[in-house]
């Protein structure tokens, strides 16, 4: 079984047979995992909200054009609660580091910096976020509905996320048309 620190700063790739509203097709960066459970974001699914349409909702000022720039629906629990996953540099008042180049954070601050042109270099913006309990998480890796691979931040911040899943898998050399439900398994 895979420990907690070998999933922590990973993408999970949902299995082409993963048949759920929430998760079919997606790319989850893996913020935490231990023994308690795991917190993840989905990074392939924006929503129609803008960065700037929810700065200005926030009462945050935007002084550049975020108006393309799409907020991600990070996963189906606390859907109100903001997420930046994002590249080190500044230190913000709620950061807490993923990986030796990655950090999410989820105080205003790191907002205010964005809508002024100061944030991180580069960013992704959520609300919600996927959470798992204590061993749900293998048991679902155990049962073929993910593949896990070190993320890639190419496809995070540059790739079209229509795109992400299938170059996700790319990571894994596999092509989504040749993988099956029973994949894994002798």
């Amino acid at each position: 079984m895979t420990s907690g620190s070998e999933l922590k700063n990973q993408f999970l790739v949902a299995m082409p047979s993963l048949d759920d509203e929430h998760f079919g097709q997606t790319v989850t960066f893996l913020c935490e995992h231990s023994d308690e459970g795991a917190l993840g974001l989905v990074i392939n699914r924006p929503s129609d909200l803008s960065v700037a349409n929810m700065l200005g909702h926030m009462n945050v000022p935007c002084e550049i054009n975020l108006d393309q720039a799409p907020v991600f629906w990070g996963g189906p629990v606390q859907p109100e609660r903001g997420f930046v996953l994002h590249t080190l540099g500044s230190t913000w008042e709620s950061t807490v580091q993923v990986s030796e180049t990655l950090a999410i954070t989820s105080s205003r601050d790191i907002l205010e910096a964005i809508g002024l042109g100061n944030g991180p270099e580069q960013y992704l913006i959520t609300l919600g976020y996927a959470g798992w309990d204590a061993g749900q998480l293998e048991d679902e890796l155990l049962h073929n509905a993910w593949l896990n691979t070190p993320p890639d931040q190419q496809i995070l911040f540059s790739t079209a996320p229509p795109e992400r899943w299938e170059a996700s898998l790319g990571l894994l050399g596999l092509d989504p048309m040749i993988l099956s439900a029973d994949a894994g398994h002798a």
